[in-house]
């Protein structure tokens, strides 16, 4: 279950990693779905090119398609996307706590400073 769900998180970030694939999906955000040559209209690259793309998404589970007559729309999956954030979330609860304990280190050496590192100095 492990190797599978680090396999998922491993696609999941290899798909965001390319700007094209994420502004791919930023253009689905906001759609119930757009056909492949709805998504490839903005693109300066040909369709082959696009349908790559495409597929790594695919792929990685963050987008499904769906073939009508002629016609393949793509609709926007961002669960895998939940998984990444929550293992990101980790992390930042790591350095959350790492930058709050240099902040209260720092905060005691303001106020109690070490001889020599301050204060009112003498003679």
């Amino acid at each position: 279950m492990v190797k599978f769900q680090q396999a998922q998180l491993d696609r999941t970030f290899s798909a965001l990693s390319d700007p094209t694939r994420r502004a791919l999906l930023a253009r689905l955000e906001g759609e119930e779905a757009l056909s492949v040559s709805e998504l490839a209209q903005p693109f300066a690259m040909s369709l082959p090119a696009v349908m790559k793309h495409l597929d790594v998404l695919s792929h990685a589970g963050l987008i499904t398609r769906t073939k009508t007559g002629r016609t393949v729309s793509c609709r926007l999956n961002a669960d895998p996307m939940e998984e990444a954030m929550s293992w990101l979330a980790r992390y930042q609860r790591f350095w959350t706590q790492r930058l709050d304990a240099l902040e209260a280190l720092l905060n005691e050496r303001r106020r109690d400073p070490a001889p020599g590192e301050g204060g009112s100095g003498g003679a």
